[in-house]
């Protein structure tokens, strides 16, 4: 069996979709011959801690070393959240730590999990190098490794660096410098993964040296026993409904999407009666009171943050699926990971995007349905059109043979193939 080095901070028991994709691409490892050792966090306080994930994580067996030191502003509370500032107070924060941190805050993890790496290399042999971003830290830190053991080398681009939308560059010299860090990681870099079309659309315009060959797309994906061991939950009326998974963090917002729905329950009271809203993950208080505010208490459902497995249940009893990313600039690579479970459930997503990724992805899915992210007028227009298909049994069917290229398991097969190609390269 071949040996691969994983670096990836964000890993279970935290919790969220961004998680998910280095944890199932080491799930499904061994399946396909490879041996993953995944050096992570140690203890930190998150505002997402998923114990389900991590009961899934230790069931796998998967050999996982953590840094026992945290970043900064991070606490040593790994089994406890921390509660999410509000959106004003989090932007100040963010943009100071980017302003001060380079290339961002997790630069003080990366050595120490760079150090790890060192120790074990000594000890034994690994056939590839594994290294997830964001944070790129560990992509700027580990191209060393490279450089100084010559082991193969593989970054995974789960979004955009230098060019990012989440990117603030207070001055020409921190773009700057961010840009050189970038380049000379990929100069590192024997192959380079991109979580999506634009990504390495992105990629290939700003670094030159790249050729199409040395980015290679593996998108994200459901985990199919995900939705076959999940508890399977009753629905108690027939109300269309329709539910929200994730977070409203700096590229999103409910609120066009709820001055729709407010205007329903005005205009066809018939309709937005039987209509529920849930919501699950972080709701934002700014986002309770918009709620309060446009009086729709009655439609709405907030589960909060809940964990993986029963995240799924709930997407599972759902109706339809909602995804929202906001019409802004350079938002065109941001692809929330949450899209794909959405299409493994087979279920309808309404998906209020603007031109880029998510779109992209949505007009490929047979039973979605899309409007621009700020229109009021079309968002309602669309919902309607949604409950119609719903109560007439219109929905577009969703075949199987679509859904095979985007589970985790055949997704990591295409992963260790790209280790594989890069072995052979070495023995020639």
């Amino acid at each position: 069996m071949f040996k691969v080095l994983v670096i990836a901070y964000h890993f279970p028991p935290l919790g969220l979709s961004g998680i998910q994709r280095t944890f199932k691409f080491v799930k499904y490892m061994p399946a396909c011959d490879w041996e993953p050792t995944v050096i992570t966090t140690g203890e930190l306080s998150h505002y997402a801690i998923d114990k389900q994930l991590g009961k899934e994580l230790e069931h796998t067996g998967i050999k996982v070393i953590r840094t026992k030191s945290s970043p900064p502003n991070e606490n040593d509370i790994y089994k406890h959240r921390k509660n999410i500032p509000p959106e004003f107070i989090r932007k100040i924060k963010e943009k100071l730590g980017q302003v001060f941190f380079i290339p961002d805050t997790k630069v003080s993890w990366a050595k120490k999990a760079y150090n790890i790496a060192e120790d074990l290399i000594a000890k034994e042999r690994f056939d590839v190098v594994f290294v997830s971003g964001p944070p790129f830290s560990a992509i700027h830190i580990f191209s060393r490794l490279k450089i100084k053991y010559n082991i193969p080398l593989v970054l995974d681009y789960g979004d955009l660096w230098s060019e990012s939308y989440f990117r603030f560059h207070l001055t020409l010299v921190h773009k700057s410098l961010q840009k050189k860090l970038e380049y000379n990681a990929l100069k590192a870099a024997d192959k380079i993964i991109a979580a999506n079309r634009k990504i390495k659309e992105s990629l290939l315009n700003k670094f030159q040296f790249l050729t199409f060959n040395d980015v290679v797309i593996i998108t994200n994906g459901f985990d199919p026993v995900d939705f076959e061991s999940a508890q399977k939950l009753e629905k108690h009326n027939s109300r269309m409904r329709i539910t929200y998974s994730g977070i409203f963090l700096l590229y999103n917002t409910p609120k066009y999407f709820l001055k729709a729905f407010k205007e329903i329950s005005v205009e066809s009271p018939d309709i937005a009666k039987n209509i529920e809203l849930h919501f699950m993950g972080f709701f934002r208080k700014e986002n309770e009171k918009l709620v309060r505010k446009l009086n729709l208490q009655e439609f709405i459902f907030n589960h909060g943050f809940v964990g993986h497995k029963d995240a799924t249940a709930k997407l599972m009893a759902s109706d339809v699926h909602l995804l929202m990313v906001d019409n802004k600039k350079n938002i065109e690579s941001v692809l929330p990971g949450k899209i794909y479970e959405y299409i493994g459930t087979k279920k309808p997503i309404i998906g209020c995007v603007p031109e880029g990724a998510a779109k992209m992805v949505l007009q490929e899915y047979p039973s979605s349905y899309i409007c621009k992210p700020d229109n009021v007028k079309e968002i309602k227009e669309t919902i309607i059109r949604v409950y119609d298909h719903y109560i007439n049994n219109k929905f577009p069917l969703v075949d199987d043979e679509y859904l095979t290229s985007l589970r985790r398991d055949f997704l990591t097969e295409k992963l260790t193939k790209e280790f594989q190609f890069l072995i052979k390269s070495e023995i020639r």
